[in-house]
C-alpha cells in the first residue's frame, strides 16, 4: 500500500486545570478569538475602534453559529434522533455555507453606516480574521472525526490518511464502515492547509505598504478559498448532494461570482478614492500655540510704564 498520513483523532475532552472542555469547542474558540484579535488589530490602523470591532465580531460569530447548524441539521437530518442533536455543536457539525450567509446578513446593516473606504477597510480585516478562524475550526473538524473524503484508489494523494483509531462523528465512508487501515481523503486537513497558506498571503498584502485598494483581501479570499473549497467538496463522500453538488458548492459558485465583481468593480472604485483621500488628506486639527515670551524690549517697555505709573502724583487723585 502507499504511504498515507496515521491518522487518530484527538480526545473528545481537554482538561485544563479543573475545567473539562469539549476538543472542538476549544478549537473553535480559539479560532474565534484569533481571527476577532486579527480584524480589530486591522481596522485599528485605520482609525476604527477595536472595541467596535470586537461588538460586531460577537454578533457575527453568533449569528454564523446558528446559521451553520441550521444547515448542518438540514443537510444531515438522518443524524437527528432527539432535540438536543439539533444544537449538540460541542460535538462538531458546523456548516460554513449557512454560518456565511447568516453573517453576511447580520454585518450588512452596519456596513452600510459607515463610509465606503472604512467599510472595505472592516471587511477586508475580517475576511484575514475568517481565513485563520476557520483554519482552528477545521483543526476541531479533524479531532472530532468529519468531513472524510472518499477511500484509497486511482485517486490516490499523497496528503491521505490513514485512519488508526479513535472515535468519530461520521462513522462511515459512504455505504462502507469505517474501520482501522483504511485509507481515504480528509478533507479538513486540505481545507485547514491551504487556509493557513491563504492567511500567510493575505497577512503580508494587507500590511504592505502603502495601503493596498480596501477591497482587495475579501477578494483575495473568495477568489482563492471559494474554487479550492469546490473542488475539495467533490471528494466528501457523507455529505448530501442536491443535483450533483453540496450545498456549500452552490454558495461556493456564489462567492466566485462575487470575488469576480469585486475584482472588476468594487477595487476600481476604491482605488480612485483611495487617490483621492492621499492627495487630499484631511486636515491636522488646530492646535492652540502659547503666547510669545515677552522679549527685552517688552519687558523694558513694561518697566517704564510701571516706572511711570509709581510716580503719578497722589495729588492727581
Amino acid at each position: 500500500m502507499l504511504a498515507a498520513i496515521p491518522y487518530h483523532t484527538f480526545p473528545d475532552l481537554v482538561k485544563i486545570g479543573g475545567f473539562q472542555l469539549r476538543t472542538f469547542g476549544l478549537m473553535v474558540g480559539i479560532g474565534v478569538l484569533l481571527g476577532a484579535w486579527t480584524a480589530g488589530a486591522y481596522g485599528e490602523q485605520f482609525g476604527i475602534d477595536r472595541e467596535e470591532t470586537y461588538r460586531l465580531a460577537t454578533r457575527l460569530v453568533v449569528a454564523g453559529v446558528i446559521g451553520a447548524r441550521i444547515s448542518w441539521d438540514l443537510s444531515h437530518l438522518s443524524q437527528i434522533h432527539s432535540p438536543l442533536d439539533l444544537i449538540a455543536v460541542w460535538h462538531g457539525g458546523l456548516q460554513f455555507s449557512g454560518g456565511f450567509v447568516a453573517a453576511v446578513a447580520i454585518a450588512y446593516p452596519t456596513f452600510r453606516t459607515w463610509t465606503r473606504l472604512t467599510r472595505w477597510r472592516v471587511i477586508d480585516g475580517y475576511a484575514m480574521g475568517l481565513t485563520i478562524g476557520l483554519a482552528f475550526g477545521r483543526v476541531g473538524c479533524t479531532s472530532v472525526g468529519e468531513h472524510f473524503g472518499s477511500q484509497w484508489g486511482k485517486s490516490w494523494f499523497p496528503l491521505m490518511v490513514r485512519y488508526d483509531g479513535g472515535s468519530t462523528r461520521e462513522t462511515f465512508l459512504g455505504t462502507t464502515p469505517l474501520v482501522k487501515g483504511m485509507v481515504f481523503h480528509n478533507t479538513a486537513i486540505y481545507e485547514l492547509l491551504w487556509l493557513l497558506v491563504l492567511f500567510a498571503i493575505m497577512w503580508r498584502v494587507l500590511h504592505r505598504k502603502p495601503e493596498v485598494t480596501p477591497g482587495t483581501g475579501i477578494a483575495l479570499f473568495c477568489a482563492v478559498y471559494a474554487p479550492l473549497r469546490f473542488g475539495s467538496d467533490f471528494l466528501r463522500i457523507n455529505d448530501k448532494l442536491v443535483a450533483g453538488l453540496t450545498g456549500a458548492q452552490y454558495l461556493m459558485i456564489v462567492v466566485m461570482l462575487a470575488s469576480v465583481w469585486l475584482i472588476f468593480r468594487v477595487r476600481p472604485v476604491n482605488a480612485a478614492l483611495l487617490a483621492e483621500e492621499r492627495a487630499n488628506p484631511p486636515a491636522e486639527p488646530a492646535v492652540d500655540e502659547p503666547p510669545p515670551a515677552p522679549t527685552d524690549a517688552a519687558d523694558a517697555a513694561d518697566t517704564e510704564d510701571q516706572t511711570d505709573a509709581d510716580k503719578v502724583d497722589p495729588a492727581d487723585h
